[in-house]
Order: structure tokens, then C-alpha cells, then sequence
């Protein structure tokens, strides 16, 4: 019975998709970790060896990760914890605590999420505690084990560490970094940066509490790696469900990525950002086009998904305006042409307009000034213009602005603008003649 199942390896085309797209979106969208990461060795036992002897021997350690982004930080300290979480004893006893600059604004907000992911919410209840270091000192205080005798290690790791330097006097960085000095419980800080001068935001009673240790991670990966790369991240591995399907797959993956058209467009993505994760976005969307008709991604799907991956976010807001408001940009560039780039004010863009409505005797655009003004307000609103720096306060039509968009964008957008009138298409070419 058993040999028969084994033989039996084929399921129906659609069960297939469907555990593709199910594997792959995990891969992508949870971020997980490729098997060893490419030119990090070092960097990799350097970072291990600081967690273990807090995971195991309960030494205090502080560390800083500085890098590019996209240079795999985060996936170096996922990849260390991952190995380090396979041991009983490791697993047992260390606890993590995440933080973001982006998300903990400042030092009450942190507090909070550190209260929260150490589960002491009980704990605390009601307390009041004079200082942030008495707070702190309380939850750590908490996390003793029942003999008394020994704490559990804590791992702090703060993202965009360079954000939490900017909080009022440093008091959350000073109090972990004093701790991770002192002997009151075994704590280690993991800070990941893309700053190199990232000391130099340090006050200087921070800076002496910390170890002064860092780990420089450089982007040094090449095309070829990159290809690779690519591929590991779409093929199926050899425990599918279906063999020979995975065998299809993979040999379609290969010829896709030795398309030459492929290997253009995934080199103008090299070129832009070395980041896995907006990797992921273009095969994310790449994958969202497999369906039973047509099983396999085509060279066809991954141009159309850098298509929108690069798409021009302003050409785009460029094809939703109205009409009056796609005159007044003309009209802007045409004065950024006259006057060489120098700021202009909207009586000056209505002026322009003007000079284009007495070409035509029987203009359909005589658009009344409250119109105009809206328009220009609206144009404004979506960061179209900006006011100048420094400009004085005057009189909304007399403030000085600059326009925000290029001539590539103006008439990449006139040309897939819905029914654009032909003569408005003649005076933008004029504009740029």
C-alpha cells in the first residue's frame, strides 16, 4: 500500500496552482529567510556568539548593526535567532522585545510596548513610578525567576535606532544601556541603522554606557548573485506535492530568467534597490497573474509587473486632472521654460493662460478666475507646486511657487490623458519646442 502511494505523486493542475501561490505568498510576504546568508560568515558568529553568552551565561552586551538599507540587517539578526531558538535551553528563558523608532515616537509610548511584549501589563497595574529608570527597573525586577536567584535575559532590539536618539534626553537609550552595564539583570541591545555617524547623535552619558561595538554589513552582492536569487525565491523546492508539476515549474523558472528581456528589467531593479523586499512586490505580482489558463509566469507578466512597480506616482496623479488644471501646468512649464527654472506665482500662470486663450478666437477654456484659483489650490493640495523656501507671507495669488513636475512626466501623462483636446497637446509642444 505504501509503494502505491508513493507512486501516486499527481494532483489536479488547479490543487497545484493553488499550493504554489499559497507557498509563495508565505515566502514573500513573511519574509523568510533564504538557507545561509550570501558573504555575512563573519558578521553572522560575531552577532551569535554576543546573543549567546546573554541567552546562556547571562552576560549583558550592547551591539549596533550599521548597514545600507536593503543591505540584510534584519535578516542577519532573524537568521541568528532563528539558529540560537532551536536550543531547549535558549528557548526556554530568553525573551525578545521589539521596538521601531518609526512606531515608538517617544519614551511613554515605548514603555507601554515594552510592557505590553513582556506581558506585565498585570504586573504594573496601577503603580506609579516617580522615573523612567524606576519603571524600567520594576519590569525587570518582575521578570526574576521563583528561586530569586537569577533573571531572565532580555533582548532588546531597536530598529531605526537612530530615531530613538532623538527622543527628550536620550532616557530610554540611557537606561537600557545602563543596564546592560550594570549587573542587575542580564539585557542585550541590539540597535540596526543605516546612519554611520550614528555615535554622534549619542549624548555623551549615553555614549560612555555603551560597549562600542559594531557590525558593518555592505551591500557587496553582484548580478549574477541577484539572479540566483531570483530563482531560489520561485522555484519549488523537491517536497511538493506533485513532482512533476515542480519539475515544470522550476525548468520555466530557468528559461524565465535566462530571458534576456527578463534579465533587462530585473537589472534596472538591481540598479534601483538591492532590497528583497521590493523583490518581493514584483514577484508578488508577477505570481497573482498564474491561473489554470496559464500556469507558468511569463516574460510578458514580470514586464508588465515592473510596470508598476516603476510607475511614476505623479504622472499618475498628472492623468486624473481636469482639464483646467493640466492648462495651468503647461502653462507653469512653460514659464519654468521662459525664466529658466525661477519661481512664479499664480498671476503670473494665469497670464500665460491668457496669452494661450487669445490664440484661439473661439476658445472653449475661458475658465472664470475662481475657477483658475481652485484648480491652482487643488494643484497645490496634491504637492504638484510648492511654495518657495523662505518666501515671504503675501497675498495667495502674489506667493511665489515651484513646480514639482519634470517635461518627461508632463508628457508622458498628456499622451495617455483620456481624450485629450488637440490643441491643448499642440501648446504643450509648443511649450517644449
Amino acid at each position: 500500500m505504501s509503494k502505491r502511494k508513493g507512486k501516486i505523486s499527481h494532483q489536479p493542475l488547479g490543487e497545484c496552482i493553488t499550493q504554489v501561490q499559497r507557498i509563495l505568498r508565505e515566502r514573500y510576504c513573511q519574509q523568510k529567510l533564504a538557507k545561509g546568508l550570501d558573504g555575512v560568515g563573519a558578521q553572522h558568529k560575531h552577532l551569535e556568539e554576543l546573543l549567546r553568552r546573554t541567552a546562556v551565561y547571562g552576560e549583558s552586551n550592547s551591539v549596533l548593526i550599521v548597514g545600507p538599507r536593503g543591505a540584510g540587517k534584519s535578516s542577519l539578526l532573524r537568521s541568528v535567532l532563528q539558529e540560537l531558538l532551536e536550543e531547549k535551553e535558549v528557548q526556554e528563558n530568553l525573551l525578545q522585545v521589539h521596538l521601531n523608532g518609526l512606531l515608538q515616537t517617544d519614551d511613554r509610548i515605548a514603555l507601554k510596548e515594552i510592557t505590553r511584549q513582556l506581558h506585565l501589563e498585570n504586573v504594573v497595574g496601577e503603580k506609579v513610578f516617580g522615573s523612567f529608570a524606576e519603571n524600567l527597573a520594576f519590569l525587570l525586577e518582575a521578570l526574576k525567576k521563583g528561586d530569586r536567584t537569577s533573571s531572565r535575559p532580555v533582548l532588546f532590539v531597536l530598529d531605526e535606532f537612530d530615531l530613538f536618539a532623538h527622543h527628550k534626553n536620550q532616557t530610554l537609550l540611557y537606561n537600557l544601556f545602563d543596564v546592560s552595564q550594570s549587573t542587575q539583570a542580564p539585557v542585550a541591545v541590539v540597535g540596526l541603522t543605516c546612519r554611520l555617524d550614528v555615535l554622534e547623535l549619542l549624548e555623551k552619558r549615553v555614549k560612555s554606557r555603551f560597549s562600542h561595538r559594531q557590525i558593518h554589513l555592505l551591500s557587496g552582492l553582484t548580478f549574477s548573485q541577484y539572479l540566483d536569487r531570483v530563482r531560489a525565491q520561485l522555484s519549488l523546492s523537491d517536497d511538493f506535492c506533485d513532482s512533476r508539476f515542480a519539475q515544470e515549474w522550476n525548468a520555466s523558472v530557468k528559461n524565465l530568467i535566462e530571458d534576456k528581456s527578463v534579465q533587462d528589467v530585473l537589472q534596472r531593479h538591481f540598479d534601483c534597490s538591492k532590497d528583497f523586499r521590493s523583490l518581493h512586490v514584483l514577484l508578488m505580482l508577477c505570481l497573482s497573474r498564474v491561473t489554470l489558463a496559464k500556469p507558468t509566469i511569463k516574460a510578458s507578466d514580470l514586464l508588465d509587473a515592473s510596470r508598476l512597480c516603476l510607475a511614476d506616482c505623479k504622472t499618475n496623479m498628472l492623468h486624473g486632472l481636469s482639464i483646467v488644471e493640466l492648462c495651468l501646468i503647461i502653462a507653469m512649464k512653460h514659464l519654468n521654460d521662459v525664466y529658466e527654472g525661477e519661481p512664479f506665482n499664480l498671476q503670473m500662470v494665469h497670464n500665460e493662460f491668457k496669452k494661450f486663450l487669445q490664440r484661439k478666437s473661439n476658445s472653449m477654456y475661458n475658465f472664470s478666475p475662481p475657477v483658475i484659483v481652485k484648480g491652482f489650490e487643488h494643484l497645490q493640495q496634491l504637492e504638484l507646486v510648492r511654495p518657495v523656501d523662505g518666501s515671504p507671507k503675501t497675498q495667495r495669488e502674489y506667493q511665489m511657487m515651484r513646480l514639482m513636475v519634470d517635461r518627461s512626466q508632463i508628457m508622458e501623462a498628456l499622451q495617455k490623458y483620456p481624450q485629450c483636446p488637440t490643441d491643448i497637446k499642440q501648446w504643450a509642444l509648443s511649450a517644449f519646442a
